[in-house]
């Protein structure tokens, strides 16, 4: 039988192994990234299974400064960024507290229009454990969603470490209430928000399309009146549900458990014992955080993503990221009639080329299809 999976197993990246040198990255081609990236899988810090230069040297200077006063006190400085150095962009509004705890934070970016605009959130990666809404990219990302009239937000959300899934999941629901709630102050189209993000956060934007709205007309916070629905979202090697319960579906029981050690996983619903996760409220939980099982009809358009080859497991970073996870929601969608694209290379899927192929532009073409 299936062993529940650890939280730490299941939702984080492999920690770094003692005594792994803090080799410098050096020329940074695709086929050394890829390599760094199987034996540094923690430098992958948004989650999304691909290895960009960033986070490669910021990994670098990581573990160099970990050694600090040994012999990485020799080590020579990281590659500069050179042309492709990504800058800041100062949000309109930063660190803006969407609910009570100190992590309910969001930035906001205005896009310059006479009319209401379209809205994108950035739901940032890291296994629910990590990462932070800095992550976004900074002006590269940004600058060409305002430039298109739409604005932008990035929020942050508690860890697994503070609240169960469900709760974490509903932080990044009530920040897309905060931000509707802004509406007439922020010059925004309510009717018109979508949102993506890499891994945790590629799960919750796939969570927030395919979940029933959470709007609650009767209620007495006017932000819990808002709706949660999505008019699009993107996903970067998103998981395929958080009722982990089910990955065995795909994987196999040998390789869920192999990759998934422990017997933690009702913690991970704020349950107490495993006869709790697997009863009657365990179920009530799983079922609440399995966007693969809440797709239906009526649900927004998706785009899907995943870099990573499909080729057995052998880490538990493809474990978290294999395409797998991505064609599972794809083929949901395709049975079900949601619309839905994939550019998953390492299962031969790609999107057609007489529509978006990137998901900026899915995510464009869809806010801005709507405009009044």
């Amino acid at each position: 039988m299936f062993r529940p999976i650890a939280l730490r197993g299941v939702l984080t990246t492999i920690a770094l192994t003692a005594g792994l040198s803090a080799a410098e990255p050096g020329a940074l081609s695709p086929e050394r990234l890829k390599e760094y990236l199987r034996q540094y899988p923690d430098a992958d810090t948004n989650g999304d299974g691909v290895l960009s230069p960033a986070e490669a040297r910021a990994y670098w200077q990581k573990l160099r400064g970990a050694k600090a006063g040994k012999a990485a006190k020799a080590a020579p400085a990281p590659p500069a960024e050179g042309a492709r150095g990504e800058a800041s962009l100062p949000p309109t509004h930063a660190d803006v507290a969407y609910g009570p705890h100190a992590r309910n934070v969001l930035d906001f970016w205005q896009a310059r229009s006479d009319l209401p605009t379209p809205l994108v959130v950035f739901i940032h990666g890291g296994g629910f454990t990590s990462g932070d809404k800095s992550k976004v990219g900074g002006r590269a990302v940004i600058q060409p969603y305002l430039d298109a009239g739409v604005s932008f937000a990035a929020i942050n959300y508690r860890y697994r470490s503070m609240a169960p899934i469900q709760d974490v999941l509903r932080d990044c629901a009530r920040a897309i209430q905060v931000l509707r709630h802004q509406a007439s102050a922020w010059n925004l189209d309510k009717s018109r928000v979508a949102a993506y993000g890499g891994s945790a956060g590629a799960g919750t934007s796939l969570w927030l399309a395919f979940h029933d709205d959470l709007a609650d007309p009767a209620n007495p916070d006017p932000v819990l009146r808002e709706s949660t629905r999505l008019v699009c979202a993107g996903a970067n090697s998103t998981q395929f549900s958080y009722d982990i319960l089910r990955w065995p579906e795909l994987f196999g029981e040998e390789v869920s458990e192999k990759f998934g050690e422990g017997t933690d996983l009702a913690a991970f619903y704020g349950l107490a014992s495993e006869a709790e996760l697997r009863g009657i409220t365990g179920a009530r939980l799983r079922a609440d955080c399995d966007m693969f099982g809440l797709i239906t009809p009526d649900d927004p358009p998706v785009f899907l993503a995943t870099k990573l080859e499909a080729g057995p497991i052998t880490t538990r970073g493809e474990f978290l990221h294999h395409p797998k996870h991505a064609q599972a929601i794809l083929e949901r969608c395709e049975a079900t009639g949601v619309p839905a694209l994939a550019d998953l290379p390492g299962l031969g899927i790609r999107p057609p080329e007489s529509g978006p192929t990137q998901l900026r532009d899915f995510l464009l073409l869809h806010l801005l299809a709507q405009r009044p």
